[in-house]
């Protein structure tokens, strides 16, 4: 009996799935026109991410211009220990830490901003709401800069004209230590709150309306249905972009910092990438400059993959 049952396995015809007996000209060839369009953003990527990798190698290295980056001597991790013992080591890490975690606490504004969005029922009302929150994504930095000052300005500026007409002393924002991050977080945050949103409305408008229909009938009331509809829903997108958002986490925008930073008020705003520029561009130590980038960029590696680990664990939606 059991011969009988290995021959009529052996038998049996094992059908291939397409996918797999496909080669890989024959799926190029099937799907060109998706290679096509990926073609341009491989190019980029490489010519401008991964091309200039090579040059990475000048953080270990005591770089001489005129000898090249292979000719230069090779002194391993002597300007990561250089940044380490640096008096501004401790205050450019808390500075840029700090403003991370503020931003970051931000983060479920274009969420909650995207439901509210959802639930309007005026269209008119609804569009005006989009294009008005929208609109400031397109401001210069350079610009948003300028109308900070001219608002802000202790003589001149409108909140101080405010503030004075209702007994109140004039306050120096800009040149403040304590005001530096509110002002820097919060203006981003307006700046780019409306076009966060997006993503989370294109999700939603893919929410089952069946599934509105059946929490209604079941008597859920409208916080309700966003609770327990509408949020699990959107939930991949939103994981998936707090991944991307922690892979960035230490790439805090350098040229506004920059055009707000001042004397005055470099105790809070002086950050990992204003000091590239000053010991890079300024004080052409690119090798040092160098080696203070790439250590940004490996914490900024390591926390990524860290969240992506966990969000993978923890909910089953995550990068890769």
């Amino acid at each position: 009996m059991q011969i009988k049952q290995a021959d009529s396995i052996k038998s049996l015809k094992v059908i291939p799935v397409p996918g797999r007996i496909l080669s890989v000209k024959k799926r190029f060839v099937k799907s060109w026109q998706l290679y096509i369009l990926l073609l341009p953003a491989i190019v980029y990527f490489t010519i401008f991410h991964y091309v200039p990798m090579y040059g990475v190698q000048i953080a270990f290295k005591d770089y001489i211009a005129t000898l090249g980056i292979t000719g230069s001597p090779w002194i391993g991790f002597d300007h990561f220990i250089r940044f380490y013992n640096s008096y501004y080591f401790w205050r450019i890490l808390k500075n840029t830490f700090a403003i991370s975690f503020y931003q970051l606490a931000l983060f479920p504004l274009p969420i909650l901003f995207a439901l509210s969005l959802n639930e309007l029922k005026n269209g008119a009302f609804k569009k005006w709401t989009q294009t008005l929150t929208y609109a400031p994504h397109f401001i210069s930095v350079v610009v948003v800069v300028g109308m900070l000052i001219a608002f802000l300005d202790p003589i001149s500026g409108l909140v101080n004209n405010v503030i004075t007409k209702l007994g109140g002393e004039a306050i120096p924002f800009l040149t403040s230590p304590g005001w530096f991050r509110h002002i820097y977080v919060w203006s981003g945050e307006w700046q780019s709150l409306g076009w966060g949103t997006i993503i989370y409305l294109a999700a939603l408008a893919g929410v089952n309306p069946e599934l509105h229909e059946s929490a209604s009938i079941d008597g859920a009331t409208r916080i309700q249905r966003i609770l327990y509809v509408n949020i699990p829903s959107i939930l991949p997108a939103i994981v998936v972009l707090f991944i991307l958002n922690i892979g960035k986490f230490m790439s805090i925008g350098f040229e506004k910092v920059l055009l707000m930073q001042n004397s005055l008020n470099s105790e809070t705003s002086d950050i990992i990438q204003t000091f590239v520029y000053e010991t890079g561009i300024i004080g052409g130590e690119y090798d040092f400059s160098a080696a203070i980038g790439l250590f940004d960029s490996v914490i900024n590696i390591i926390l990524l993959v860290t969240v992506n680990y966990l969000a993978k664990k923890t909910s089953e939606n995550s990068l890769w």
